[in-house]
């Protein structure tokens, strides 16, 4: 009995059909692991970025054109999923290191016994849109108008948002000081 052909299974998966997109997957999910592994030298990081690269084919599959061999079209998913999350781990790194340059600088400023990292954890508690505005202002030194115009509202929710993260950072901070 003949194996079924990638452009066959990748057809027949663009149409919905699960037993399909389950085959794609049992038959190229070592080369997405190994792809992935070679880029992060790490099993655990390779498995996590595998696994996001099914889920991202359930959704792209469709957008598969047959111009370039499956395998080529994969490794390019791969490639992008996995350089997708260094960036972005990258990014969170330097978020965190600048927020705890500008920690410091404050908690000097201000006279505050708190280390940089307790701020931090502080922060990262906070709800999304403030911790947002906190990093937006503070970290990257944008103006209110600037930070409102990349989140998308007005500069006066911008401020009334410091507002409310300074005093839920007061409030966290004088617990953990406790």
């Amino acid at each position: 009995m003949a194996e079924t052909s990638d452009a066959t299974l990748v057809e027949q998966a663009a149409q919905g059909d699960r037993d399909a997109f389950a085959a794609l997957l049992a038959r190229h999910y070592p080369f997405i692991f190994r792809v992935a592994y070679k880029w992060c030298r790490n099993v655990g990081e390779a498995e996590d970025h595998a696994q996001d690269v099914c889920v991202k084919l359930g959704k792209a599959i469709r957008s598969f054109d047959g111009r370039s061999a499956f395998t080529s079209w994969l490794y390019r998913v791969t490639l992008n999923t996995v350089r997708d999350a260094a960036k972005s781990r990258a990014r969170r790194e330097k978020r965190a290191a600048d927020f705890a340059v500008m920690a410091e600088t404050q908690a000097q400023a201000a006279d505050c016994n708190a280390p940089a990292d307790a701020l931090w954890d502080a922060v990262d508690r906070l709800p999304d849109a403030e911790r947002d505005v906190v990093l937006l202002v503070y970290s990257e030194g944008l103006s209110h108008a600037e930070a409102a115009g990349v989140l998308g509202c007005a500069e006066g929710t911008i401020a009334w948002r410091i507002s409310k993260a300074k005093g839920r950072l007061k409030t966290l901070l004088e617990g953990e000081l406790q």
